[in-house]
């Protein structure tokens, strides 16, 4: 049997993106590896010509004279600029794209910890706080500084909206394998969308400096099948 193995944490080392699990990750991932591409296509199209011009004296007098050239040095980084704005605009569009979620989420930064809120069920509002794990109480297998004592539990193949926003000073709600990186503003509420396509546990954290903690509150979101999630809300509101 055949099994699929993702990167959804942070390794040692690693400089690549981590194996996203929603559609806007992917549309997020995709963008980055075309630009990327274009970037590096130009950067040794540039080097070429330099080399070519500082070692051919006849190369350097069609490279700085002429209207022909100037022409051509104008018309053809506009095409690319405009290559590259197109799907750019696609993605921010789509990120900011409102449905009709199925659950909403609040998520709210503190200095130095999240706490979040599910207000979408009539007769059971689930409020609870989430604060890193210290070193000395990690278990087996545990990531460091990443952990968690409350997880933010959420269903898979569901639309979820995230409402954030900051009590303090300004945070950031940042879960790269969700393709979610939003500012957490006091007196300001922003939010993000997404789908989870994948069980699993997918971790982050605060992306803007918040203070003297700010690398000790991270963001575990924990995706699970509908049944399980059902199960969750009634053993939150038995607690």
């Amino acid at each position: 049997m055949n099994m699929v193995f993702y990167l959804d944490t942070p390794e040692f080392s690693g400089i690549s993106f981590p194996d996203v699990a929603t559609p806007l990750g992917e549309q997020l991932v995709n963008f980055h590896d075309n630009v990327m591409f274009v970037v590096v296509f130009m950067t040794i199209l540039v080097a070429w010509i330099l080399y070519s011009a500082f070692y051919n004296k006849n190369y350097y007098k069609y490279l700085t004279h002429g209207t022909s050239i100037e022409v051509i040095w104008t018309i053809i980084p506009a095409v690319i600029l405009v290559f590259i704005a197109i799907p750019s605009l696609q993605v921010l569009y789509c990120l900011d794209e409102v449905t009709d979620p199925f659950l909403t989420l609040k998520a709210i930064g503190h200095q130095w910890y999240w706490s979040y809120e599910y207000g979408d069920f009539k007769d059971n509002f689930i409020e609870f706080d989430s604060y890193m794990i210290n070193s000395s109480d990690l278990n087996k297998g545990d990531f460091r500084l990443l952990e968690v004592d409350n997880r933010v539990v959420l269903p898979i193949n569901t639309e979820i909206r995230v409402i954030i926003t900051g009590d303090d000073v300004i945070h950031s709600f940042t879960v790269p394998s969700l393709g979610v990186k939003a500012d957490a503003v006091p007196g300001r509420l922003n939010q993000v969308r997404f789908m989870i396509k994948r069980g699993g546990l997918y971790y982050g954290q605060c992306s803007e400096i918040c203070g003297s903690d700010h690398s000790f509150m991270p963001i575990v979101v924990e995706a699970v099948p509908m049944p399980d999630f059902i199960k969750w809300v009634v053993n939150q509101k038995e607690e």
